[in-house]
């Protein structure tokens, strides 16, 4: 029997084999890990639904793999089928179409099971998924079943490009791992989410000063307070008054998914890449909380040891060039979220008073991405009003949060 790469997160279409944890002749355990496969979220290992004995490995350390893609033979059967070919759910979330109490909208093929990356491949492709039979668990099309049908629908082959000349004095380096990984989202991204961004500025010299005047209090008791700490604060209220940038959007079914828990994503740089850890029920936490989370969830992430558990569910995201410098950026979203703050450091500015007399400020420029899919422009401004609104007067951020 066929074992093919599972769906393994949220608009993840394929993954590199980083290494094999058994070899043809193993008996395998329901449960029992088979491989460790690398994506730009995680590092992480795939566990057996069967059991029985492995026959044959068809993929290589460092292959990318497709999802859906076979990538052993074994001899055996599965335990609870149904269970492994249904997709993941998505709990605590409200799905809704374009009218919030409509019908949602059916597209065609919709009724095959497939994979979003069989999907994403097929429309691609040219090729109706009605077409195709599908020999994967339950009937579902994986991506073998589409080659009997390239050439029938429409796809034309692509010549290969010239290889580029780089000289003597050059050096080419591989694009691999992590870095090919975040490579790979980032153009999907590009590709498949038509981008703006609304650049506004902000007056923090509250929040500078509320920042210096806390800051050796915190750090007595162990915690660096950041200016990010202030920001997950603030964007979890703004998210709170405009529901529709905490969403992300279900490409397959063509729905946008309300979420009601508040999971931000924040940016770190890391030898090996950029990595983007997740708080968790940020709604739910206090800055001191969210500030030592984000020292710890930051040094895993730099030292390579974040859980699959730290960087997946994330609901916006927060990246930050202000420590290095740079006043505006253009970031790009979070796939499969709709949106995505970035922020410049902050500057001294002559800014006119309510008097209409000139003083120094502290401005912050917020640089916010939206899916113009699901956040027209007017709607992003008003979360860019709200965000500023908190970050103006941010004394309430240190307030604790309900349970």
């Amino acid at each position: 029997m066929d074992f093919p790469l599972p769906e393994i997160g949220e608009g993840v279409y394929e993954a590199e084999l980083v290494r094999w944890l058994v070899q043809p002749g193993d008996a395998v355990k329901h449960g029992q890990n088979l491989m460790e496969v690398m994506t730009d979220k995680a590092t992480m290992e795939v566990p057996a639904p069967f059991v029985g004995t492995v026959k044959k490995l068809k993929a290589e350390p460092g292959q990318k793999i497709k999802v859906g893609a076979v990538v052993l033979t074994y001899d055996g059967n599965l335990v609870g089928t149904n269970a492994a070919a249904a997709p993941p759910a998505m709990a605590s979330s409200a799905v809704v179409s374009e009218r919030r109490n409509g019908p949602s909208v059916v597209t065609a093929g919709a009724h095959v099971k497939a994979s979003p990356s069989v999907r994403h491949l097929a429309r691609k492709l040219g090729i109706d998924l009605s077409r195709v039979h599908g020999t994967g668990p339950g009937g579902r099309v994986v991506v073998e079943d589409l080659k009997p049908l390239l050439g029938q629908g429409g796809a034309t082959p692509q010549t290969a490009e010239p290889k580029l000349d780089v000289g003597k004095a050059g050096t080419r380096v591989k694009l691999a791992g992590v870095r090919r990984a975040i490579a790979e989202h980032m153009v999907a991204s590009k590709r498949n989410i038509p981008h703006y961004t609304y650049v506004d500025e902000c007056d923090v010299t509250n929040l500078v000063k509320l920042r210096e005047m806390t800051a050796p209090h915190f750090a007595s008791n162990g915690i660096k307070l950041t200016f990010l700490s202030f920001a997950v604060k603030a964007a979890v209220a703004a998210l709170k008054e405009v529901p529709i940038v905490n969403s992300t959007f279900d490409e397959k079914s063509e729905e946008i998914v309300l979420h009601d828990h508040y999971h931000i994503g924040f940016a770190v740089a890391t030898p090996a890449g950029l990595i983007v850890p997740v708080i968790r029920d940020a709604d739910r936490k206090d800055l001191a909380t969210i500030a030592r989370e984000i020292e710890s969830l930051s040094a895993t992430a730099r030292t390579g040891k974040a859980k699959r558990d730290d960087l997946i569910g994330g609901t916006f995201t927060i990246t930050s060039i202000g420590g290095i410098g740079g006043l505006i950026s253009t970031p790009i979203i979070h796939h499969p979220q709709v949106a995505i703050l970035g922020l410049g450091k902050v500057v001294k500015r002559p800014v006119y008073d309510d008097a209409g007399a000139i003083r120094p400020a502290d401005v912050l420029y917020l640089s916010l991405s939206f899916d113009h899919r699901i956040v027209d422009g007017a709607i992003g401004a008003l979360f860019g009003n709200a965000l500023i609104r908190r970050l103006r007067e941010p004394a309430s951020l240190l307030l604790p949060e309900k349970i």
